[in-house]
C-alpha cells in the first residue's frame, strides 16, 4: 500500500517480532507486568490517538495470542526491527506514523499530543531525553579512558512520528545503500531531514534485561492506579 497518503491520517506501527534475547524470557511484547503484557500497553496508550493500529509479530505465534490484541492489524515481521518498520510501513496508506517499541509500556497521552504537533510542523519527531548521568569513553578492558561532555547531548525513546512516505523513501535509500541504523529517525537525519527532539518521559524506560522487570513491575502498579490506559 504504497500509494498516495490519506490526508492528516495517523497510524500507529508497533514493531514487536523480535526474539527478547536479552531478557531471555521469550518474546519480550508478551511479558505481563501487573496483569497486562507491555504490547497490550502500548497499544491501549496508542489506540484512542490514531486512526489505526498495526502490530509485526514473530512468526509462528499462537492464534490465541493475536486474539489478546484487539481492534489491531497483525502482520509478520521480518529479521530485524529494519526490516520489521519497513514492512509495517508499506502495510498502512496513513498519511502519519508513529512507530513505538512495545517494550516502552509507560506511554503518556501529553507524549502522544506533543509528537502529533511537532511531526505536522517539521516532518520528523522524535521523544528524547536530555542525559543527566556523566557519560565516559572506556577502553577495551572496561577502564575509564576519557570523559564525554554532555551538553547537548538526548537519550532518543520512542515513539518516532514521521510523514510516511519520506521516512518509506529513507527505508528504501538504507536498503540500497546496506545501511542500518538503531532506530528509524537516525535514517532521516542521515540524508540532513530535520528531526524535532519532544520532550519525552522518564518513566517511558525501555524494558530489556530481567534488571529492568521489578522496576517496570513497581511503575505499572503506580501508573495504573493513577488511571493511565
Amino acid at each position: 500500500m504504497r500509494g498516495q497518503a490519506a490526508a492528516d491520517t495517523v497510524a500507529a506501527l508497533i514493531p514487536a517480532a523480535g526474539a527478547g534475547t536479552r531478557l531471555g524470557l521469550g518474546p519480550k511484547a508478551y511479558l505481563s507486568v501487573n496483569g497486562r503484557s507491555l504490547l497490550r500497553r502500548s497499544i491501549d496508550a496508542l489506540r484512542p490517538h490514531v486512526d489505526e493500529v498495526i502490530v509485526a509479530l514473530p512468526a509462528g505465534l499462537s492464534p490465541g495470542a493475536q486474539a489478546d490484541l484487539g481492534d489491531v492489524r497483525v502482520i509478520v515481521g521480518g529479521a530485524t526491527r529494519q526490516d520489521t518498520v519497513y514492512a509495517l510501513l508499506q502495510a498502512t496508506s496513513a498519511c502519519h506514523v508513529l512507530i513505538h517499541d512495545a517494550a516502552r509500556p509507560f506511554l503518556g497521552a501529553a507524549t502522544i499530543h506533543a509528537l502529533l504537533a511537532a511531526v505536522r510542523e517539521t516532518g520528523a519527531a522524535t521523544a528524547a531525553l536530555p542525559v543527566a548521568d556523566t557519560l565516559v569513553r572506556a577502553t577495551p578492558g572496561g577502564e575509564w579512558l576519557q570523559g564525554v561532555p554532555r551538553d547537548h547531548l538526548w537519550a532518543v525513546q520512542t515513539p518516532q512520528a514521521f510523514r510516511r512516505l519520506e521516512l518509506l523513501a529513507a527505508h528504501d535509500l538504507a536498503r540500497a545503500d546496506g545501511h542500518a541504523a538503531t532506530d528509524d529517525a537516525g535514517l532521516l537525519a542521515r540524508q540532513g531531514h530535520p528531526v524535532r527532539l519532544v520532550p519525552g518521559d522518564a518513566r517511558l524506560f525501555k524494558v530489556t534485561t530481567p534488571a529492568d522487570l521489578p522496576l517496570a513491575q513497581a511503575v505499572a502498579r503506580v501508573w495504573d492506579a493513577d488511571g493511565h490506559a
